[in-house]
C-alpha cells in the first residue's frame, strides 16, 4: 500500500489553528480594554494633580519643584564678610549709621532718574542686582551692612571688587563723603538758592533725558554715536582706578545707562 496524500487528516490542523487565532483575539480584547482603563485612570489622576497645583499653596507641596531662578548675585554672607572687613579698616569708628543713610539718600536723589531707590537704581545697572542686594543685607541694617549699601552707593555695580580688594579706601571714600553731606547739611542756604535747586530737581523728574545728557556735556539732540563717544570719554576720566571721583564715574554710568535703555 502506498501513501495517499488525500487520506491525510487535516481537519484537525485547521482546528487547531481556528483555535489559537480566536484565542489571540481574545487576548487582544483584553489588552486593549486594560489600555483604555489604564488611560482613563491616567487621566482622572492628572485632573487630580492639576486641581491640587491651582488650589493648594506651594509650600504645602509635597514634591519638590525644580526652581528655574538663579542663584542671588550677593549672599548675607558676602555681606556679612564685607561689613567685618570694613569695621577692621583706619577711620571706621568716624563712620555714623545715620550719616551712612543720609548719604545713601543723597547719592539716589543726584541719580537718573532721581526718584529710584537704590535698590531699582542697581537693578536697572544689572537685573536683579539691587534685589538680591536689598534681601541680603536684611530688613534691619546694622552700621556694618549700612556701610556695604553706601558703597554701593557710591561706586555702583563695581562697589562688589572695592569691598573685596581695597575696603580701607572704600572707608575712606564714604568718610570724605559723610563729612562733605554733613557740611553741607550744615552750610546755610538762602531761599534763592532752595528755590533754585528745587526747580533744577523738579526739572530733572519732568526730563530726565536733558538731565542726563547734561551730565555727558551733551546737548538735548545728540545722537547715538555722541552719547557714546562722550560715555567713553568721561569713563576714562572719572576711572576710580585712575584717581577719578567714584561719584563722577557712577553718575556718568547712569546717565548713559538710562540714554541707551
Amino acid at each position: 500500500m502506498g501513501f495517499d496524500p488525500r487520506q491525510w487528516s487535516g481537519g484537525r490542523p485547521e482546528q487547531r489553528v481556528t483555535s489559537n487565532v480566536e484565542a489571540l483575539l481574545a487576548e487582544n480584547d483584553a489588552l486593549r480594554r486594560e489600555v483604555l482603563r489604564l488611560n482613563r485612570e491616567l487621566e482622572r489622576l492628572q485632573r487630580q494633580q492639576r486641581q491640587r497645583i491651582r488650589t493648594e499653596p506651594r509650600s504645602h507641596r509635597p514634591w519638590s519643584e525644580p526652581s528655574a531662578q538663579a542663584p542671588p548675585r550677593i549672599s548675607s554672607q558676602q555681606v556679612r564678610a564685607w561689613g567685618q572687613a570694613l569695621a577692621q579698616q583706619p577711620g571706621w569708628t568716624a563712620l555714623r549709621q545715620r550719616g551712612l543713610e543720609l548719604l545713601i539718600e543723597q547719592l539716589n536723589r543726584s541719580g537718573f532718574p532721581a526718584r529710584l531707590t537704590l535698590e531699582q537704581r542697581l537693578d536697572r545697572l544689572v537685573r536683579g542686582l539691587g534685589t538680591d542686594l536689598k534681601a541680603a543685607v536684611g530688613a534691619k541694617p546694622n552700621k556694618q551692612t549700612t556701610a556695604v549699601l553706601a558703597a554701593f552707593a557710591l561706586f555702583g555695580v563695581r562697589a562688589s571688587e572695592w569691598l573685596d580688594e581695597d575696603p580701607q579706601r572704600v572707608v575712606e571714600q564714604l568718610r570724605q563723603r559723610q563729612d562733605q553731606s554733613g557740611s553741607r547739611r550744615q552750610g546755610r542756604r538762602t531761599r534763592t538758592d532752595q528755590r533754585q535747586t528745587d526747580r533744577q530737581d523738579d526739572g530733572h523728574a519732568r526730563d530726565p533725558r536733558r538731565a542726563a545728557l547734561r551730565v555727558l556735556g551733551l546737548e538735548a539732540n545728540a545722537s547715538l554715536a555722541e552719547i557714546k563717544q562722550a560715555h567713553r570719554k568721561l569713563v576714562k576720566q572719572h576711572h576710580p582706578d585712575l584717581g577719578g571721583s567714584a561719584e563722577a564715574f557712577r553718575r556718568v554710568n547712569e546717565a548713559y545707562q538710562s540714554l541707551v535703555q
